[in-house]
């Protein structure tokens, strides 16, 4: 019997705070081990990067967590940036111990200094950018990532087994820094949210009409989500006297100030008693609010996949997304939603669009859970990363 793959996960941090990247790293993994791997992650403490404190939970020791094992190592010294000595120097000893390494995050010092540190211990790895290689996200601190890139992350992509990608437009619009290394275009997966044992009342708990329809941004609040279009696009509707609320469930551990501003931006509009901010959700009124909105929005200036949107499309939510949200195809060729433009009037013309036909948003809805069972499957992405790994291996061999 063959000895099973041993794949070690490195990650600047699992808290959920962080939303989607962790989130994947966590599904992905139990994926994995269901799958035949042995799968262990490496990662830090971190549990947002402001006033929260870290997480509570054992260092350096192995925690088992969902048929996989997880190393967490103290956030030190720079708790801003996630980065971990510890990590590194257990990293240094340990990486042998693994036949391949899959890093997600670019441009964070310890995810750097890992694929560095797996380089000159001779470890093949993959490295996630999580749509950090986007020319929208470059153009922020725009020289600074040129000079880490000619450091760090050149070197790093161009000494990967591979790029993993979450989508084909992803893959197609990011830049490489001359690496030449091959693309690995692999979706996130998705899976259901376990019912809460006891359902919570959305509309009670948040004081919402009944006769209105709830539509759904539940996302890290950041300037990339377009949240300034929605406003527009809401006030615009609220004017033509269109029923609706939004919920806005979501925070920005990484900056409360901006987050605080987005507050304070409903809070002196007109769409101000059409809206709750709810701040970050989980588990059972997380559950609760998906199944009682009637859409999702995100209409993000660039978003490498978007696992909010495939989340809601498992539980029969029609979408509403920009056509940089790189799933937009996928969305568009199967009915699941609308996709607008960058522009508030166009996302507006959407959202219009949407409001006005509940007997169309349950069919889109209906096409997008069936869509998000066919493509965003955790078994069969796990399956479709374990071949892409031996095929990597395989070709290390033969190289060498």
């Amino acid at each position: 019997m063959s000895q099973p793959l041993r794949v070690l996960q490195i990650v600047p941090s699992i808290s959920l705070v962080y939303g989607g990247p962790s989130q994947m790293v966590r599904g992905f993994s139990q994926a994995l081990a269901a799958a035949g791997a042995e799968v262990t992650i490496a990662t830090t403490d971190s549990n947002g990067d402001v006033d929260e404190a870290p997480l509570d939970v054992p260092l350096a020791t192995p925690v088992a967590e969902d048929n996989y094992t997880v190393y967490y190592f103290r956030c030190s010294p720079f708790r801003r940036y996630k980065f971990s000595l510890d990590l590194l120097r257990w990293l240094w000893h340990h990486a042998r111990d693994y036949d391949i390494v899959h890093i997600h995050a670019l441009f964070s010092p310890v995810s750097s200094a890992a694929a560095a540190v797996l380089r000159q211990r001779g470890v093949p790895y993959v490295m996630r950018p999580l749509g950090t290689l986007d020319p929208a996200d470059l153009r922020k601190k725009k020289q600074l990532k040129r000079l880490y890139a000619a450091l760090l992350e050149g070197p790093n992509l161009s000494g990967a087994a591979a790029i993993h990608f979450t989508s084909a437009q992803e893959a197609k619009v990011s830049e490489r820094f001359g690496a030449k290394t091959p693309a690995l275009v692999l979706p996130l997966g998705v899976s259901p949210l376990p019912p809460p044992p006891t359902q919570i009342d959305v509309h009670d708990r948040f004081n919402i009409p009944r006769d209105r329809p709830i539509i759904l941004f539940m996302s890290r609040l950041d300037p990339k989500k377009g949240i300034e279009l929605l406003l527009f696009a809401l006030e615009t509707l609220q004017q033509e006297g269109i029923l609706f609320h939004l919920l806005m469930c979501g925070a920005n551990p990484q900056d409360r100030e901006y987050e605080q501003s987005i507050r304070e931006r409903f809070e002196q509009s007109t769409v101000r008693a059409q809206t709750t901010l709810t701040g970050f959700v989980s588990g059972d009124l997380k559950a609760s609010i998906l199944q009682a909105a009637d859409l999702f929005v995100l209409p993000s200036y660039y978003e490498n996949f978007g696992i909010a949107v495939a989340e809601a499309m498992l539980v029969s939510l029609p979408v509403v997304i920009s056509d940089q949200v790189h799933i937009w195809q996928t969305i568009d060729q199967s009915e699941s939603g609308w996709v607008c433009t960058c522009d508030a009037t166009s996302l507006a013309q959407q959202l219009r669009a949407a409001l006005k036909d509940p007997d169309e948003r349950q069919q889109r809805g209906h096409n997008a859970q069936r869509c998000a069972k066919e493509q965003y499957s955790w078994q069969a992405i796990a399956a479709q990363a374990i071949a892409a790994y031996q095929d990597m291996l395989g070709n290390r061999a033969t190289a060498d």
